[in-house]
C-alpha cells in the first residue's frame, strides 16, 4: 500500500484519517495542501477515481467568500488555483481515492 492523504492541518477529518491510519500501523504520506498544492497530474489521478463535483467543498468558508454559489466555472481549474476549495480528506492509494472522511472505504482497502 502506498497512501498519501491529502490535506489541511487545521482540518478535523484530516486529523481523523491521519489517526486511522496510525492505530492501524500503516504507513502514509501526509501532504499539506496549503503548503504544496496538488499537481494537475495528482487532480487527474484522484478525478479518474472521483468526480470534480464530489472533490468541491460546497461549505467551506472559502467557497462561500469566493461567491462561488453564483458562478459558473471550472471545477478541475478552481481546485487547481485554490487547494482551500477541496473537501479533505483526499486519500490515495495507487488508482482507488476517497474525499471526505470514508473509514468504511479504507477498511475494504486494507482487507
Amino acid at each position: 500500500m502506498n497512501i498519501q492523504i491529502f490535506g489541511l492541518k487545521s482540518c478535523p477529518n484530516t486529523r481523523k484519517a491521519e489517526m486511522f491510519f496510525k492505530e492501524r500501523r500503516i504507513t502514509y504520506q501526509f501532504i499539506n495542501l496549503a503548503e504544496k498544492p496538488m499537481s494537475r497530474g495528482e487532480l487527474t489521478s484522484v478525478m479518474a477515481s472521483i468526480p470534480a463535483e464530489e472533490l468541491i467543498d460546497t461549505e467551506s468558508r472559502a467557497y462561500v467568500s469566493a461567491g462561488l454559489q453564483y458562478m459558473k466555472f471550472n471545477i478541475a481549474e478552481k481546485l487547481l488555483e485554490e487547494p482551500r476549495l477541496f473537501k479533505t480528506p483526499i486519500v490515495r492509494d495507487a488508482k482507488r481515492a476517497t474525499a471526505g472522511f470514508a473509514p468504511e472505504i479504507w477498511k475494504k482497502w486494507l482487507s
